[in-house]
């Protein structure tokens, strides 16, 4: 075997860990970044628990894994990068998107997020998405807001009759 051949062979094998390490991952049109632009968004998803891989579309067609949908193999093609995530998708995208707006450079192409396939047009969708942690907590509050109402309702009673109660004693003494 080539030393070319293994080194290809290596590589299809690290991409094919990291398709099976990560549920999710956005495909870039990687064309007409500079080195210093790019540096700054491989940096900016490092601090984000985020990465970015740039990868010939042969080689990582050969590590798909065989789970994937088919729409996914038709994106790589042109100059292809990869970003990926263990986490959180949502993270990812609004960092590409904010990236996007400000360099006006990257294009996504589609994605894969937990599992599931993301055309181009739908990227926006993710991207807008409120936190997980911002729709834990509103989900806790639409939980416990009737709870609260409904305890308020049951305390009305009492804390009007107390409020008669003192405004009676208030008249007797006068």
């Amino acid at each position: 075997m080539s030393v070319n051949l293994e080194k290809k062979e290596s590589q299809i094998q690290d991409l094919r860990g990291e398709f099976d390490r990560n549920n999710t991952f956005y495909l870039l049109d990687y064309v007409n970044i500079s080195v210093s632009k790019s540096s700054e968004l491989r940096r900016q998803l490092r601090e984000n628990d985020c990465y970015l891989k740039v990868v010939k579309n042969r080689l990582a067609l050969r590590a798909l894994l065989e789970g994937f949908p088919e729409e996914i193999r038709e994106s790589f093609q042109g100059p292809t990068a990869i970003a990926f995530t263990e986490k959180n998708p949502i993270i990812l995208a609004r960092l590409l998107k904010d990236f996007m707006t400000q360099s006006k450079i990257l294009k996504v192409k589609a994605g894969i997020v937990e599992g599931d396939f993301l055309s181009q047009d739908r990227f926006q969708e993710i991207a807008i998405l409120s936190s997980r942690n911002d729709l834990v907590a509103k989900l806790g509050y639409l939980i416990a807001y009737p709870l609260t109402q409904f305890l308020r309702s049951l305390q009305a009673p009492m804390n009007t009759l107390g409020s008669m109660m003192s405004q009676l004693k208030d008249k007797k003494e006068q």
